[in-house]
């Protein structure tokens, strides 16, 4: 009766360990990607580099997607009762949605200054951009390996990790266009960089917004 006793003791604490190891996970995530957001962006404007901007557009919709996907991994753990049959599940799905819109809105202002930034050429510091670019590829990467362990018990957090991952590659493509200025100072680069991150923020707002619709 005891070692029955003990072995739920047992996998009640593993449990409660791992839900914690996931929300330290979480909170790290958010921290570090919004610090980094906030120094990409200033760098993105003082550099005069739209794919710095547009990046940092990007690592905005990694805070949102970690929030909702933090805020669905606890409100999944709230119990239904009488008054909400369904928990506390439809919270996550109007975020999203609240998410999607927002992200809409910040992908219209980086496209707009793209455009005027094509019709206008500017000459753009390529080392700032390798330099703050290659900090966004560790943290985007260091952020997935937090979530890599638990990535295959929950969509959420397997969700949380592709994004992540997918980031880092949005990032090293900024670190090219900075490459290609440095070499060549074919400035364009930098804002052809930009419409691509910005194709890449659409399609996966997108899907996000058809999903909560």
């Amino acid at each position: 009766m005891s070692a029955t006793h003990s072995h739920h003791h047992d996998h009640h604490h593993h449990h409660h360990e791992k839900l914690s190891t996931i929300n330290t996970a979480f909170v790290v995530g958010i921290i570090l990607n919004l610090i980094f957001v906030i120094i990409e962006f200033g760098a993105g404007w003082f550099s005069q580099s739209m794919a710095l901007m547009s990046d940092a557009g990007h690592n905005l919709t990694d805070v949102f997607s970690l929030l909702l996907a933090m805020l669905a991994f606890r409100m999944a753990k709230v119990k239904s009762s009488q008054v909400m049959t369904y928990g506390l599940g439809k919270t996550t799905i109007l975020a999203s949605l609240v998410n999607a819109l927002i992200l809409f809105v910040v992908i219209g202002g980086i496209a707009w200054e793209s455009v005027h930034r094509l019709l206008h050429p500017q000459p753009v510091d390529g080392t700032t951009t390798i330099i703050v670019a290659g900090i966004g590829i560790v943290i985007n990467a260091f952020t997935a390996w937090l979530f890599f362990r638990n990535k295959d018990h929950d969509l959420n957090i397997k969700g949380a990790y592709l994004h992540l991952m997918a980031d880092a590659l949005v990032s090293f493509g900024v670190v090219v266009s900075g490459i290609v200025i440095l070499a060549t100072n074919w400035y364009l680069i930098d804002t052809i960089m930009s419409f691509l991150i910005i194709g890449v923020i659409f399609f996966s707002t997108w899907s996000l917004f058809k999903d909560s619709l």
